[in-house]
């Protein structure tokens, strides 16, 4: 039978994909059993077009949730008006169940860069970050969720824990966090922490939803160093790392990531059918759909 979703449909706490162009047929044919789907808004903000035609049909049958990697929250510059305009339209338009962004930034001046760049966890970094997720919230007209990154170096004069760093940005703001255990994973691996104990720092009440993905490892001058590429399936110390977070903090939504490499729909299905797997044999304390309208 094929499911239709609402106008406005919640999260379920459930195992999600992100959506990707070569799927498309593949899902609206099939109509697999997926709580729900993901997109970077980026790649919708033009005015029609076939991508826009496909994310209308699903949209039509599953949940969705914007994850944006555009806003450079992380910046020191101001955030820009046109790119916020277009988020919004795209949220008026698709009525998504989740909006999310990174701790991160991506622009300076009229240049983009290809990558989320990492911010130093310094007083006048949280006052900037505050003041543009609170921007961001006023303009969409609805709460966010902000994603912790993946880290590859740290800055002399941080000052503040990542954990705590963002839970004050949550409490502050009043966003959500996006808590993403192979993020967490791949950094304390890279910079020499302890994983479970980052994962455990971070507040259950403010996590929205959580993020799976596969990263690389390579050979760097005699070390060992982890590329959070979104490249492969979730590895086995990660999914270990996520029964433990969803057994302390309940049932939250969790998208399978795969950006790079992208495998048939398939294994994506496979990989969320696992992770649905963690989810059902949770506390049920924290199960609910989740929206931050």
């Amino acid at each position: 039978m094929q499911r239709t979703a609402t106008p406005f449909e919640p999260i379920p706490a459930r195992a999600g994909i992100g959506l990707k162009a070569s799927h498309y047929r593949e899902i609206l044919e099939s109509s697999p059993d997926l709580g729900w789907f993901e997109v970077h808004p980026e790649n919708y903000m033009g005015p029609g077009g076939a991508p826009n035609r496909y994310l209308e049909a699903i949209r039509q049958r599953y949940p969705l949730s914007l994850h944006g990697v555009g806003l450079s929250l992380g910046s020191s510059e101001a955030l820009k008006r046109d790119h916020l305009a277009k988020l919004r339209a795209l949220v008026r338009r698709y009525e998504p169940g989740l909006v999310s962004e990174h701790l991160a930034w991506s622009s300076l001046g009229s240049t983009h860069f290809n990558d989320l760049l990492p911010v130093p966890l310094t007083r006048e970094t949280l006052d900037c970050v505050c003041e543009h997720v609170s921007q961001t919230q006023d303009f969409l007209k609805r709460r966010i969720l902000i994603e912790n990154p993946s880290g590859y170096l740290s800055f002399r004069h941080s000052e503040i824990p990542e954990p705590e760093f963002l839970a004050q940005v949550a409490e502050r703001t009043g966003c959500g966090l996006l808590l993403d255990v192979n993020n967490a994973y791949v950094s304390a691996c890279n910079l020499g922490f302890d994983a479970a104990a980052y994962l455990d720092a971070v507040p259950a009440r403010h996590v929205g939803e959580i993020h799976l993905a596969g990263h690389t490892v390579i050979a760097e001058d005699g070390h060992e160093l982890r590329i959070d590429d979104h490249g492969a399936r979730v590895a086995t110390a990660v999914w270990a790392q996520y029964e433990r977070v969803v057994k302390r903090i309940g049932p939250r939504p969790t998208l399978i990531e795969w950006d790079t490499r992208i495998p048939p729909l398939s294994t994506l299905l496979q990989e969320a059918e696992l992770a649905d797997g963690v989810l059902a044999s949770a506390p049920s304390r924290g199960r609910k759909h989740v929206s931050v309208a």
